[in-house]
């Protein structure tokens, strides 16, 4: 009996060794998954990180295109300055020119910035690729090594034609019946010698009906999305007004009075050079810098071109037949008077706000706003 049990003793204390080598095999593989798990889990955060970094940078050079080799240019720096707001860690990243790229459909041929500005004009996409960005590997670097090369890729372009209009300047353009000739001139708001009809100046009273309301539209867009024909009408603003128009309209020429606004909240245009036409501000040439912090693009406003005859004596509502996109050419001189003149664009330009309702009214083909594709 007692040498059953001596040899049963000594079976289990055999058990006892192989189970602890067994424990300890499985406990180091438990490790190593987690550890695996935490590595990959870093992996996929970084990768999110340069995707947004891409996606962004993408949709600030779409943002500048506007048919012309400074446009390119101009979209190559958005893109870079987009890319080196992420900190990444806090890492510094060296993002070259060269990763960014232009084409004019979207499956391609993306060439270089170089290629793209001797054939500016129908440049539509940007694809920009972040470079290779080592992620260091904390546990599993036997299976992984010691660190993994990263990168993301973004394609971004024009959307399809817009009839949705977003940060619309609340003036109007007076259509009588007349095709709008592009590069041409038009009055966007009358002095009080060419009123559009009596007690009417061709302001419109979108976010209120008071002076402050038509400085900061003017000075920063409305914040309202319209369509043209839509079923809803606006109220127009009678009186001259000319103290907030002038405000509001000539912050897009750095031009600051009164205290009533401030750079800060409406930046400047990065070029406020007065009496130039659209392809000579498109073309970056002649070329006056504000002394405040820019925006370019500030001179390009969307404004809804209202039939004549929807004018009538005082306050009354008038419907918007469509939108046009017109280049400010000068700021609003002091007095009374003043028309405000701007010109017709018929370039294709980014109106960074907008949209398409398919139920809606007719699209502008001239207006797109950037599209993350892919």
């Amino acid at each position: 009996m007692s040498q059953h049990r001596t040899e049963a003793n000594e079976s289990r204390r055999g058990e006892r060794g192989s189970v602890l080598a067994m424990s300890a095999l499985g406990m180091l593989s438990v490790l190593l998954a987690v550890g695996l798990g935490i590595d990959v889990s870093r992996f996929y955060l970084a990768k999110t990180e340069l995707q947004n970094a891409a996606d962004a940078a993408a949709l600030a050079g779409v943002s500048a295109l506007n048919s012309s080799a400074v446009g390119i240019t101009e979209a190559t720096n958005r893109a870079v300055q987009a890319m080196n707001n992420y900190d990444f860690n806090q890492q510094a990243v060296s993002f070259p020119r060269g990763n960014v790229q232009f084409a004019k459909n979207l499956d391609g041929p993306y060439v270089s910035e170089a290629s793209a500005q001797t054939d500016p004009k129908d440049i539509r996409f940007v694809k920009v690729t972040t470079p290779d960005s080592p992620v260091g590997v904390s546990f599993a670097v036997s299976v992984l090594g010691s660190s993994k090369n990263l990168k993301a890729s973004a394609t971004a372009g024009f959307s399809v034609p817009i009839n949705v209009f977003c940060n619309w300047i609340p003036l109007s353009v007076i259509d009588y019946d007349i095709p709008m000739v592009p590069g041409e001139t038009y009055t966007i708001r009358s002095g009080p010698g060419n009123k559009v009809s009596p007690g009417n100046y061709q302001i419109l009273a979108v976010s209120g009906r008071g002076g402050k309301d038509v400085r900061e539209g003017l000075a920063s867009g409305v914040d309202l999305c319209a369509e043209a024909g839509a079923t809803y009408d606006v109220d127009t603003k009678p009186g001259v007004t000319s103290g907030p128009v002038r405000a509001g309209i000539n912050t897009r020429f750095d031009s600051y009075q009164g205290g009533t606004v401030n750079p800060t909240d409406h930046p400047p245009d990065s070029n406020v050079k007065e009496n130039i036409t659209y392809a000579q501000y498109r073309n970056g040439s002649p070329t006056q810098a504000p002394t405040h912090t820019a925006v370019p693009g500030r001179r390009i406003v969307i404004i809804p071109i209202v039939k004549y005859a929807e004018y009538d004596q005082g306050r009354n509502q008038v419907r918007f037949n469509r939108f046009g996109q017109f280049f400010l050419q000068s700021k609003v001189g002091n007095g009374n008077g003043g028309d405000i003149e701007a010109e017709y664009i018929n370039d294709i330009v980014v109106a960074g706000k907008g949209g398409y309702n398919p139920n809606g009214g007719p699209a502008n083909n001239l207006m797109a706003t950037p599209v993350l594709y892919k």
